[in-house]
C-alpha cells in the first residue's frame, strides 16, 4: 500500500477503536486511588446474620442467603485492592446492595428473558438477580478489566450457570447482540444513560434504571432526551429498604427495540 503524502512510510497503522478504549481503561484503573484499602472483613457468622436481618420479611431460601454471604465476603476482600463498594458495615451492605438488587426480581417479570447488566462492578445487581431467577440469562459487562475478572471469578466460585461475564462496554456488546432488558444501576444519570445507548437503542426491548430517592428530579432532567431518542417512560416501582437505609426506585422505559 502506498503511504499518503502526509504520512511517513514507517508510520504505524491506526489503532483499533476497541484497543484504544481498552488501553484507556487499563491506564485509568492503574491510576485509580483505592478508597478503602483497609476494608474490614466481618466473620462469616456476622455477615450471614446481616443477610438474615435484611431479608427477614422476604420469602427467600436459607441457601440463597448463604450464597449471598459468600459473595459479600469476596466483595469486601477484593475491595481492598479495587473500588467495588462504599458500604462497609455488614447490615448496610446487605440492605443497600443485596436486598435492593434482589427486589428488582420481585418487581419485574424476568422469567426466560435475556438481561444485560451494564457496569456490574462487584456483581450488583447481577448476582442477587441471578440467584433469584435461575431461568433468566444474565450478561454482566464492565469496562474495567480488573472488575470484569473479579466477576468471572465470583461466577465460577458461586456456580452461577446463568451468568456470562465480559470485559466490554455495554454499548459495544449491543452492537452485535440483542437482549430483552438492559439494567443499569448507579452508572450515570437518566440523561447520560440514554445518550450512551442512543446508537444501539434498537437492540433492547426495555431499559431499567435503578435509582435512589431523587429519581423524580433526575427523570424530569432527562425527559426530553429520553423522548427524543425513543425511550418511552413506562412506570416506576418504588420500595423502601429495611432499617434507615431509605427509598429506592426502578425506572422502567420501553426501548425502541421493543416497539
Amino acid at each position: 500500500m502506498t503511504p499518503s503524502p502526509n504520512q511517513p512510510p514507517d508510520a504505524p497503522e491506526p489503532e483499533n477503536p476497541e484497543e484504544i478504549w481498552k488501553a484507556k481503561e487499563i491506564a485509568a484503573e492503574a491510576e485509580e486511588e483505592i478508597k478503602h484499602p483497609d476494608t474490614p472483613i466481618p466473620s462469616v457468622d456476622e455477615m450471614r446474620s446481616a443477610m438474615g436481618w435484611a431479608f427477614e420479611a422476604e420469602n427467600v431460601e436459607e441457601s440463597m442467603l448463604d450464597t449471598l454471604t459468600k459473595h459479600a465476603l469476596l466483595v469486601l476482600e477484593a475491595n481492598r485492592t479495587m473500588n467495588l463498594v462504599t458500604d462497609l458495615d455488614p447490615r448496610e451492605l446487605a440492605a443497600k446492595q443485596y436486598l435492593d438488587s434482589w427486589r428488582t426480581t420481585q418487581l419485574l417479570p424476568l422469567f426466560g428473558r435475556k438481561v444485560l447488566d451494564i457496569g456490574a462492578g462487584g456483581g450488583f445487581p447481577t448476582v442477587p438477580m441471578a440467584l433469584a431467577e435461575t431461568d433468566t440469562k444474565f450478561i454482566s459487562v464492565d469496562s474495567r478489566p480488573q472488575k470484569a475478572e473479579f466477576m468471572k471469578d465470583c461466577v465460577a466460585e458461586l456456580g452461577l450457570k446463568n451468568v456470562e461475564v465480559q470485559w466490554n462496554r455495554g454499548e459495544d456488546y449491543l452492537v452485535h447482540n440483542k437482549v430483552d432488558i438492559v439494567v443499569i444501576r448507579g452508572l450515570s444519570s437518566v440523561r447520560e444513560n440514554v445518550r450512551m445507548l442512543r446508537k444501539v437503542r434498537q437492540s433492547m426491548k426495555d431499559l431499567i434504571m435503578c435509582k435512589g430517592k431523587s429519581w423524580s428530579r433526575e427523570m424530569r432532567a432527562g425527559e426530553r432526551e429520553s423522548e427524543r431518542l425513543g425511550f418511552r417512560f413506562n412506570t416506576v416501582w418504588e420500595h423502601e429498604l429495611v432499617g434507615e437505609f431509605g427509598k429506592r426506585a426502578l425506572l422502567v422505559y420501553s426501548a425502541p427495540g421493543g416497539l
